[in-house]
Formats: structure tokens, sequence, C-alpha cells
């Protein structure tokens, strides 16, 4: 089934892109969730007239994707745990929590934007990629220290 992608797809292409894909997952991600439009005659005439505000929207949202980027990659996190012999720690750190220690420094992420193969589970430091955009990505500078040896959050 062909659809017209109204926003950028980062594994399809971007907004504005007719891209073939199998009909359930148009029928049931990119159409309900009106991320693409079907490639039909009266749809294709509506993105030609729209094109121009799909661009400066996805320029737009680069722009701002890319601010983000900054600020994120200016920040450096110190996350207290408790830890037993040779490091290891008593629980892990996840996205969820890195995502809660960035907000605590005025930086909005969604957890899931966090790539994060598998929770830490040792004392070090760590660098950990952000998906910010389609194609941007930040990696964030995370030091795991035992609780009680903090220093302050950079």
């Amino acid at each position: 089934m062909q659809v017209i992608l109204v926003n950028d797809v980062g594994s399809l292409g971007r907004a504005g892109d007719i891209v073939k894909v199998a009909p359930g997952y148009a029928r049931n991600y990119l159409l309900p969730k009106k991320i693409a439009l079907a490639a039909d005659p009266k749809n294709m005439r509506w993105v030609e007239q729209q094109k121009e505000k799909i661009i400066e929207k996805a320029a737009k949202l680069r722009t701002d994707a890319e601010g983000l980027a900054a600020r994120i990659g200016a920040i450096s996190l110190v996350i207290a745990k408790q830890a037993g012999e040779e490091d290891k720690l008593y629980g892990a750190v996840t996205s969820s929590e890195i995502a809660d220690k960035l907000s605590e420094h005025g930086v909005e992420v969604d957890k899931r934007k966090i790539v994060l193969a598998d929770p830490i589970k040792r004392l070090g430091e760590y660098s950990v990629p952000v998906k910010i955009h389609a194609d941007l990505d930040v990696s964030i500078r995370i030091n795991v220290v035992r609780a009680g040896e903090e220093t302050s959050d950079g």
C-alpha cells in the first residue's frame, strides 16, 4: 500500500515522501496516528499544496531538536546508588531514572528516547545515547557513584 508521510519517520522517510508499506502497518499504525495519508489523487493534490508548510514544520522541529541536543550535551549527570562488593549496584539505573534526573535539570525527555540497551548495573562513567529527532542523536554523560560519595551535578 502506498502512503504519503505527513511527519518524518526514521525508518521510512521524510514528510511529503510517498512510500510503500505493508497494508496492516498503514491501516493499524500510520493512518490512525495521522503520521501518513493514503496515496489517493485527492491527498496527492493536498500534499502538493501543503508541501511548503510541511517542510517548514520539519525544519522547525529539527531546529528545536538541535537546541535540545545542545542542552543535553552540556549536562553531566551524577547518580548515587547503593553498591556492594566489586562495585555492583543493588538495583540498576534505568532510562526512566535518567529521564527523571534530566527533568531536574530542566530538560524534558521521554524515557523511550533514551537508548539504554541494558540497565546500568555497575558503578562508573557511562555515555548513553538519546534519540532526539529522526536523524539526531546526542550522548549524555552519566557518572554512577556509591551513595554517600555524590559530587555536584554539572
